[in-house]
């Protein structure tokens, strides 16, 4: 079988495909990526309250307009993460985008005004975008095609418990220290220690790339990064499929993003329960992940995006139509478990059907969709509730969502190798 598969190098080392044969670069790849997650988990909760309370900003078009930014911006370093992986190596994309990242937090600390905040976030958007791009990358080139979606489910668990954790933890502190700056010290420390575990300990994984493409069978002739994302967006059913959901995944976690801090606030919910809410819906997602990506290696992918999206879509239907706490606890909790479901399946569903000598692109392409995702998330949820009100907002993307299941249901087939 492949995941056992030797070839020797150069250097007389040998490069082994496996997650057990991997374990020490794989964990510290979940470790940075954790990082990667803490830099988001840090305006979770907060950002959209300092824009609201601190600059005294009503429009909520112009209170998401942050996430537009890190939307746009993430969308296309992602398009471009996977042609530099190739070129550079993953490595130096990784080191790369935390270098982008670093000025980050400070920017949020000492903005003078929202425009700081917006510029910030497309600074954020290239270290999303390039870092957890090649933390995907590596861990799948690690393990092979036989542990995809326990890959991407480590993976992705690492990243949004952090996001959830860090969430939680911004909310407690601007509880009692206010919103500005204690809050945002976390993502300085990120910052730093996910840079410098990058430089000294991470390394390349384009060796075991090579040793997976030698048991395929050779392509007639290389395949352009158009034919890719021609293929990636809309000419292949089955990517097809995985693109739309995943766009339609995030802009309801860009929705939520924006809107839910300020639709539970608009109760009188306090910051730190405000907190617990935007904690609840990334940890359970992380957390679960853990078994919903293994489980999708097992019975397949097409079940879980398609009832993950659905489940989603109930969440937010449920937020949409209470107004207590516990009701939009278990709302978030749904939420969560949608997401899940589905998050860590649409990426082993492209890697699936993407050869690896361009799945790398074809995942750039995939999550290129997806992160635009949250630009249009929050625009349109932002200009839906200034006309309409919040709650309408979070209807309204329920909706969308439980139709981007539909369609998964009747465009994908299966794509799991059993």
């Amino acid at each position: 079988m492949i995941d056992t598969a030797v070839v020797s190098q150069p250097a007389g080392s040998t490069v082994r495909l496996g997650l057990k044969e991997n374990w020490r670069q794989f964990a510290l790849l979940m470790l940075v990526n954790a990082f990667v997650g803490g830099m988001v988990g840090v305006e979770r909760t907060v950002v959209p309250l300092i824009g609201s309370e601190e600059f005294g900003i009503t429009s909520t078009t112009l209170v998401v307009s942050f996430i537009v930014s890190f939307g746009v911006v993430k969308a296309l370093a992602n398009l471009v993460s996977g042609q530099l992986a190739d070129t550079w190596g993953r490595k130096r994309v990784l080191v790369l985008g935390w270098l982008v990242g670093l000025p980050v937090p400070f920017m949020i600390i000492w903005a003078p005004n929202w425009g700081w905040v917006i510029a910030a976030n497309a600074l954020l958007g290239i270290n999303q975008g390039l870092a957890w791009s090649m933390t995907v990358i590596m861990k799948v080139d690690l393990v092979g095609p036989k542990s995809r979606g326990l890959a991407v489910g480590l993976n992705e668990f690492a990243g949004y418990l952090a996001v959830g954790v860090t969430a939680f933890l911004t909310g407690y502190l601007a509880s009692r220290y206010g919103l500005r700056p204690v809050p945002i010290y976390l993502g300085i420390g990120y910052a730093v220690i996910g840079a410098v575990l990058s430089v000294l300990l991470i390394r390349d994984t384009r060796d075991h790339l090579r040793l997976e493409a030698s048991a395929h069978a050779r392509q007639s002739a290389p395949i352009s990064f158009r034919e890719v994302f021609a293929l990636t967006s809309f000419r292949d059913r089955n990517l097809f499929a995985a693109s739309q959901a995943g766009l339609v995944n995030n802009l309801n976690d860009g929705m939520s993003w924006g809107i839910f801090p300020l639709f539970f606030a608009s109760f009188g919910l306090g910051i730190e329960r405000i907190g617990v809410l935007k904690a609840i819906y990334p940890a359970t997602w992380g957390i679960l992940q853990i078994v919903t990506g293994p489980l999708s290696d097992r019975g397949g992918r097409k079940g879980l995006i398609v009832v993950g999206m659905w489940i989603q879509a109930g969440g937010l239907f449920l937020t949409a139509a209470t107004s207590r706490f516990e009701w939009w606890l278990v709302g978030s909790l749904l939420l969560g478990l949608g997401t899940a479901m589905v998050y860590p399946s649409l990426i082993a569903a492209v890697s699936d059907a993407s050869h690896p000598t361009w799945r790398a692109r074809s995942l750039s392409v995939y999550r290129f969709w997806r992160d635009l995702g949250y630009a249009i998330g929050a625009l349109s949820a932002g200009l839906i509730a200034d006309r309409f009100g919040l709650s309408w907002a979070i209807t309204s993307i329920a909706a969308l969502t439980f139709l981007s299941g539909a369609i998964v249901a009747i465009v994908m087939q299966e794509t799991a190798k059993g």
